[in-house]
């Protein structure tokens, strides 16, 4: 068996067409979708991740702003331009790149942002509504990881899903997604005791750990899903995922390569989120409408 490739790149390009469409459409109705960005400190990887999605947002046609503040920035200087942006009418979406500096208080940060320009879907509201099936923003890496699943036809409804991690940004709300889709969800950690015996009952197998390449041939079901959400970098400087690509491509029924797997749909559900927003406010004529 040769496992087929889930190829993010192609998909994004697809659903990133239709984004391009839709803003235009907004653009042209007077109501143009905006994402301020704000980075900071000077983390060389956060720098890669904001310069991609300031892409991203020009190739679709939406309105980006880019807020650098220096490592030694004060929180409530960072609280005050959250502020600035959830009462500026053009901007739809407000992402603020993590990791922050240790003096900045992610939590406070993250319960400042507006909900409804929460566009990442981290504050503890859109998670909440997550949690109980109400509209929101959902955190983009589980939402792009849906977005593939539903793409290749895999039926969720009844099926063993595995969510190996449990982090809030994608383990946690990954696993309600699937749960919400009527999946008998177990959610593992890298820690987890035999875990190879949960992992090979998975159909659906969704790994984000950090940990490369821990997810053999041998821990996975024959004809499986396999999502892999890990990006690492190894010592020859090369790419790996937390799935041994070579080796579980030989079993699994689909696999997601790294890189171009999952992350470029991350980004790509951000710009849904961004024009969504946009959406909104065009709809109710305020900045700040209700998800």
């Amino acid at each position: 068996m040769t496992a087929r490739i889930i190829d993010g790149i192609a998909l994004s390009a697809s659903l990133r067409a239709q984004l391009k469409e839709e803003a235009a459409a907004l653009t042209a109705n007077g109501c143009r979708p905006g994402l301020a960005v704000i980075l900071a400190g000077d983390d060389p990887a956060s720098r890669v991740y904001v310069r991609n999605k300031i892409k991203a947002c020009a190739e679709t046609g939406i309105h980006s702003e880019l807020y650098e503040l220096p490592a030694t920035v004060e929180e409530s200087q960072v609280l005050d331009r959250i502020r600035a942006l959830n009462a500026a009418p053009h901007v739809h979406g407000i992402l603020v790149q993590l990791p922050l500096p240790r003096q900045v208080d992610e939590g406070k940060v993250l319960e400042t942002l507006a909900v409804a320009k929460d566009v990442d879907g981290f504050h503890v509201q859109n998670i909440g509504s997550l949690v109980v099936g109400k509209p929101g923003f959902a955190p983009c890496t589980p939402a792009g990881c849906m977005v593939m699943i539903d793409h290749i036809g895999c039926a969720v409804e009844g099926r063993d899903a595995v969510v190996v991690g449990r982090s809030n940004i994608v383990g946690k709300p990954m696993a309600l997604m699937l749960l919400q889709r009527s999946a008998t969800v177990t959610v593992c950690t890298s820690r987890t005791a035999d875990l190879a015996a949960h992992t090979r009952r998975a159909d659906i197998l969704v790994v984000a750990t950090g940990k490369a390449r821990m997810i053999g041939a041998d821990m996975v079901k024959p004809g499986a899903v396999v999502i892999d959400v890990g990006i690492n970098r190894l010592a020859d400087g090369k790419l790996a995922g937390d799935v041994d690509f070579d080796a579980v491509s030989t079993r699994a029924g689909w696999i997601t390569p790294v890189p171009g797997g999952v992350g470029p749909m991350t980004i790509t559900m951000l710009l849904a989120n961004t024009v969504r927003s946009a959406r909104m406010h065009a709809a109710q004529g305020t900045g700040t409408a209700a998800v």
